[in-house]
């Protein structure tokens, strides 16, 4: 995906714009179908349990399982047509609050609407990448957690590769738009 997407409901049913032109998702929209799959799988593990095991009847239809999975996902966090766009061209996901008839019954409340953001970063990287961002040296972030330089460089390292980026700066921007500093002490 190299375009930003913008997806709204028209009629109950799902619809994104994509390079000026207007789909309907269906389960020929592979594409997203596949991408919204593996961000839930990586970054959003309760909601996406919680979908397989709410449309798990579905899952002799392989194609329609996944559509009802991600279709569910997109009504309750982007269904809302604005300026925003909610797939950016960088991978990122924009959610948004979704009125919805349901609120303060529905049982995936909290779980797939406003999922929780799994990162996948140890509290240990989480601690090294902290300080790396705030423009510590390897060296005295190794002093400093009694680390070795060594352990520094694989935690940098990893948690490149856990989130998908190369460099600091990407790192640092994935960092503040999911808020990943805010509970490191």
């Amino acid at each position: 995906m190299s375009s930003n997407i913008e997806f709204y409901l028209f009629e109950h049913e799902v619809w994104y714009r994509k390079d000026g032109a207007a789909y309907k998702l269906t389960e020929g929209s592979q594409d997203v179908l596949s991408m919204f799959m593996a961000k839930m799988e990586n970054f959003y593990p309760e909601a996406f349990e919680a979908l397989k095991g709410y449309y798990k009847k579905s899952m002799p239809n392989m194609a329609y399982y996944r559509f009802l999975i991600v279709r569910r996902f997109i009504k309750c966090n982007f269904a809302i047509i604005d300026n925003v766009h909610d797939l950016t061209s960088m991978g990122e996901l924009q959610f948004e609050h979704v009125p919805c008839p349901m609120r303060g019954e529905c049982r995936l409340e909290g779980i797939v609407c406003a999922p929780k953001y799994e990162h996948r970063l140890s509290d240990s990287e989480l601690r090294v990448m902290k300080l790396w961002c705030e423009g510590l040296s390897k060296e005295d972030i190794a002093e400093k957690l009694f680390l070795s330089v060594h352990t520094v460089n694989n935690h940098i390292r990893n948690s490149y590769a856990r989130v998908g980026v190369h460099e600091k700066a990407e790192f640092w921007q994935y960092a503040e738009r999911h808020h990943l500093f805010g509970h490191v002490q």
